[in-house]
């Protein structure tokens, strides 16, 4: 069992920045799949940036160049670096550990992009 706690959401102008945290209960070991996905109101949640424990990572066509997805093994916390925010990105975002056969899940938190 992981537990996953985000925080670091928020209302933010447009071209502004806000950065993403999500902390793991336990340590994860390799093999894993760490990413970030969000949700519009009403509508199924979509993946934003992945970061795998080859270190690859890969990001939605409409956030690369804008976000970064990355990891402080030390902390055990994955991080969404989000610059040049759009209207277009307010949504609801979670971040997800797949490890072990196991998808895990944190709470979501709110960003809000708006003048």
């Amino acid at each position: 069992q992981v537990q996953l706690v985000e925080s670091g959401g928020g209302l933010v102008q447009p071209g502004g920045s806000l950065r993403l945290s999500c902390a793991a209960s336990t340590t994860i070991f390799s093999p894993y799949i760490m990413a970030w996905y969000r949700q519009y109101l009403g509508k199924q949640r979509e993946l934003v940036a992945t970061f795998t424990s080859d270190w690859r990572t890969n990001y939605a066509g409409s956030v690369e160049g804008r976000f970064t997805i990355s990891k402080d093994h030390a902390k055990n916390t994955v991080y969404l670096q989000m610059t040049s925010l759009k209207p277009e990105d307010t949504a609801i975002y979670y971040c997800n550990v797949r490890w072990r056969g196991s998808d895990y899940w944190g709470q979501g938190t709110q960003v809000t992009v708006s003048s």
